[in-house]
C-alpha cells in the first residue's frame, strides 16, 4: 500500500461512535498532519464515498460507501453475526459485558458488544479501537497471531494507558509467552482503571488468530469462581466462532487450553 493511501485510510480510525464528526482543523490535529495535506486526503476519501461532509456544519463523517462494503463483506464472509451469537451466550452466562473484536492493522476493531445489565458494569462503544499491548483481547491475539504482527508491536512505542500498563517490550514479550502457554489472556487495569478483562482468540483458516472474544467486569467483582466460569465459557465460544468461520485451532493452542481447563475443573490436577 502506498504511503498516501495508508495516510488517507488511517483518517478513518479517528471516527468513533462517541466522536462521529470532525472539522478539518480538528482532524488535522488528531492525525498530526498539515491541514492542507489532510484536506487533500479527505477529498480522495469523499470521492470514494468513504467520507462525506455535512452540508450544514461542513464537518466530516463516515460515508455511506462504508455501509455498502460492510454489507458485501458480511454477506460473503459473515463474522459479525456469528460473533454476536456467542456474545449473547457469554453475557447471559456470566452476567458481565461481553465483546468481540477483529484484527485491524496494529489494533483491534470492536465488532460486537453485549453490555451487562448490572448497574455497575464495563461499557464499550461500537467500533472502538483496542490497543494490542494493554488489553486482554490484544495480548491473546499477539500470542496466537503472526510473528510479524507481534514483532511490529514490540518494536513500536508502547503507550501507557494506566499505571499498570506494560510499556517495556521485554516484559510484554514475557507476558505474551505466558498467554500462549495458558491459552487465554488477562488484563487487570492495564488498559482502563477498575476493569478486569479476560479474552480467548478465534482463528482463521490459516490457523492464526483473526480476533478475540472477551468478557470484562469491574475489578471488585472478579472472584476466582467468576474468573474460572468466564475462561471456560470463552474457550467454548471461541471454538464455536472458529468453526463457524471455517478456521481451525492450532494443536499447540488446543493443548494449552486443555491443560488450563483441566486445572480449572480439577484444581488438584497438574497443569
Amino acid at each position: 500500500m502506498s504511503t498516501t493511501a495508508a495516510k488517507a485510510l488511517s483518517l478513518l480510525d479517528h471516527f468513533t461512535e462517541e466522536e462521529p464528526e470532525f472539522g478539518l482543523s480538528e482532524l488535522a490535529r488528531r492525525a498530526q498532519g498539515h491541514k492542507a495535506s489532510v484536506h487533500r486526503l479527505l477529498g480522495a476519501l469523499v470521492d470514494a464515498g468513504l467520507i462525506e461532509q455535512n452540508t450544514q456544519t461542513r464537518r466530516y463523517r463516515l460515508g455511506s460507501g462504508l455501509l455498502r462494503l460492510a454489507q458485501i463483506r458480511e454477506a460473503t464472509s459473515p463474522i459479525a453475526s456469528i460473533v454476536h451469537q456467542s456474545l449473547d451466550r457469554l453475557m447471559a452466562e456470566t452476567g458481565e459485558t461481553a465483546h468481540g473484536s477483529v484484527i485491524s492493522g496494529n489494533a483491534l476493531a470492536t465488532i460486537g458488544i453485549r453490555e451487562s445489565t448490572r448497574s455497575t458494569r464495563v461499557s464499550l462503544v461500537t467500533g472502538e479501537v483496542l490497543p494490542l499491548h494493554s488489553t486482554a483481547s490484544g495480548m491473546v491475539v499477539l500470542a496466537t497471531g503472526s510473528e510479524e504482527l507481534t514483532a511490529r508491536i514490540l518494536a513500536a512505542p508502547l503507550a501507557r494507558r494506566t499505571i499498570f500498563t506494560i510499556t517495556d517490550p521485554e516484559e510484554l514479550g514475557d507476558k505474551i509467552a505466558t498467554v500462549r502457554a495458558q491459552g487465554y489472556a488477562v488484563s487487570e487495569e492495564e488498559n482502563e482503571d477498575d476493569v478486569f478483562g479476560i479474552a480467548a482468540p478465534f482463528f482463521d483458516s490459516s490457523g492464526l488468530s483473526y480476533g478475540a472474544l472477551a468478557v470484562a467486569a469491574p475489578c471488585h467483582r472478579m472472584s476466582d469462581a467468576l474468573r474460572a466460569q468466564i475462561i471456560i465459557a470463552l474457550a467454548r465460544e471461541a471454538k464455536a466462532v472458529t468453526q463457524a468461520i471455517g478456521g481451525h485451532m492450532p494443536p499447540a493452542h488446543a493443548a494449552a487450553l486443555r491443560r488450563t481447563l483441566k486445572t480449572l475443573q480439577d484444581p488438584q490436577a497438574k497443569a
